[in-house]
C-alpha cells in the first residue's frame, strides 16, 4: 500500500479470531549485526519482514560506498557502529527526518574508541562519512542513558571485537533498559563475555561464537494493537508464539492492559486476549517501554480512562515528534493530551459524528496502528497507511480480516 489514505468505518467480526504477528524487528536487527560480527554463518529462523529489518539485511556488507537507510533509525545507529569497526569507508544517510534525529552521542563514543567519523551536514546529525578505524587504546567510555538506548546497544555489540573489549559507564537516568538487557542477552547467546553492574557494562574481548541457528520471537510491540482491539470491541483474540519470559521489554503490555481492561491468558502455544473490567484512572511511567505509549494513549481515549503518562521524553526524537503528533490528532477527536511538568495527561471522550476524521500519520507506523482501533467508535480516514510496512507489513490485512465495513 503506497501513500494515500484508507477509510476506516468498521465493526468487528463477531467471533474469536487469531492473529499471527511479524517477528520482532528489535531482536532481528540486533541478531543481524551480531551474526555478521560473528562471521555470518548463523541461520536466522523466522526473520522479520519489516522494512527496517529488510534494510538491515541488505545494508550489512554492502559494497557500495553510500548507504541510504531511509527512515530506519535503529538501522542507522547500528550500521554506524558496525561499519566503523569494520574499517568500511561509507557514507550513511537517510530521509530528511533522519537528518533531524541526533546521533552525536553515538559518534562521540565511537570516536573515543578510535573511529573516524565526519558530519556531512549539521554537526551532531546525519549524514555521516565513516573512515578507517584506528584503535585509540581507550576501553572505558561514558554514554548518557537518558536519550536513546540504541546508542548504547550499538557500542555494546562491537565491544567483543575491540582489542581490549569495552567498559561502558552509563550516566544520568537510564531509559529503555529492557532494550539494553535484550542486547546483552543476545550477545551472550552468541558467546560474548558481558555483564552489567551498577550502571557499568563490561564487555570482554575475544569476539563471538556463532550458533548454528537462531529463532526470532514474534513482536510484542505489534501485539499491543490487538490488546487495544480486544479492549475496545470485546472480541477475544488468540496470538500464537508469544511467551514469557521474553527478551522484549514490551511484553509489559500484558500487565499494563490487565489494569485497564484486557486479560492475558498464557498457553503452551501463545496468548489469548479477552476483555475484563478496568480502572477508570491510570498512571504509568513509560521510560522503559516508550513504543507502547501511543497505543495506551489512544486506548485510554477510546475507553474514557484518565491517564497520566511519564517517561515520554524520548518520543520527541522518534520517526516524528510523537508527543506533538498525538496532541494534534487526539484533539481532532475532542481528546486532550496535556503536558504538565514532565508528565502528560489524557482526558476526554471521543466524540461521535458522521464525518470521517482525518488522521495524519507523519511517516510514523505507530501512529497509523495505534489509531486504527478507534475506527470502531468513530469513522476515521488514515493518511499514508503504508507506513505500517516499517514494522508490521500485513497489519491492514489482519485488521480487515477481523472487521468489516459498518453497515455491511
Amino acid at each position: 500500500m503506497s501513500k494515500g489514505k484508507i477509510l476506516l468505518d468498521r465493526i468487528p467480526i463477531d467471533r474469536e479470531s487469531k492473529v499471527t504477528l511479524p517477528a520482532s524487528k528489535s531482536i532481528n536487527n540486533r541478531v543481524e549485526v551480531i551474526s555478521a560480527l560473528a562471521g555470518g554463518s548463523t541461520k536466522i529462523l523466522n526473520p522479520s519482514n519489516a522494512r527496517d529489518s529488510v534494510l538491515m539485511r541488505e545494508m550489512i556488507g554492502k559494497e557500495e560506498k553510500e548507504i541510504d537507510v531511509r527512515d530506519a533509525g535503529t538501522t542507522f545507529r547500528f550500521l554506524t557502529a558496525y561499519n566503523a569497526i569494520k574499517n568500511d569507508k561509507k557514507i550513511i544517510t537517510g530521509t530528511e527526518r533522519m537528518k533531524q534525529r541526533p546521533v552525536g552521542i553515538l559518534v562521540d563514543a565511537l570516536t573515543e574508541l578510535g573511529a573516524s567519523i565526519n558530519y556531512l551536514g549539521k554537526p551532531g546529525y546525519p549524514p555521516l562519512e565513516i573512515g578507517a578505524f584506528k584503535y585509540s587504546g581507550h576501553h572505558q567510555i561514558k554514554i548518557r542513558g537518558d536519550v536513546s538506548s540504541q546508542y548504547i546497544s550499538a557500542v555494546m555489540m562491537i565491544g567483543p571485537v575491540l582489542p581490549e573489549g569495552v567498559e561502558i559507564h552509563l550516566t544520568g537516568k537510564i531509559g529503555s533498559m529492557p532494550y539494553i538487557e535484550m542486547t546483552l542477552e543476545l550477545m551472550k547467546d552468541f558467546g560474548a563475555g558481558i555483564h552489567i553492574r551498577d550502571n557499568v557494562i563490561s564487555i570482554q574481548p575475544g569476539g563471538y561464537n556463532a550458533p548454528e541457528s537462531f529463532e526470532i520471537e514474534p513482536d510484542w510491540s505489534a501485539a499491543s494493537y490487538w490488546y487495544s482491539f480486544t479492549g475496545i470491541t470485546g472480541i477475544p483474540v488468540t496470538i500464537p508464539g508469544l511467551r514469557r519470559p521474553s527478551l522484549q521489554g514490551d511484553s509489559i503490555i500484558a500487565e499494563i492492559m490487565e489494569t485497564i481492561g484486557v486479560k492475558t491468558q498464557f498457553t503452551t502455544g501463545g496468548i489469548r486476549l479477552s476483555p475484563s473490567d478496568g480502572a477508570s484512572e491510570f498512571n504509568y511511567d513509560f521510560i522503559h517501554c516508550p513504543d507502547l505509549a501511543q497505543t495506551v494513549a489512544t486506548y485510554c481515549a477510546a475507553k474514557g480512562i484518565t491517564c497520566r503518562m511519564t517517561g515520554l521524553e524520548s518520543l520527541r526524537i522518534k520517526e516524528t515528534d510523537r508527543i506533538s503528533a498525538m496532541q494534534r490528532e487526539l484533539s481532532k477527536l475532542a481528546v486532550k493530551f496535556l503536558e504538565s511538568t514532565n508528565s502528560w495527561i489524557i482526558s476526554g471522550n471521543i466524540q461521535s459524528g458522521d464525518t470521517p476524521v482525518h488522521i495524519e500519520t507523519y511517516e510514523d507506523h505507530r501512529m497509523a496502528m495505534a489509531f486504527a482501533p478507534l475506527s470502531f467508535i468513530r469513522s476515521l480516514e488514515i493518511l499514508d497507511p503504508g507506513v505500517v510496512a516499517k514494522s508490521y507489513p500485513h497489519f491492514w490485512d489482519d485488521f480487515n480480516r477481523l472487521s468489516k465495513p459498518s453497515g455491511s
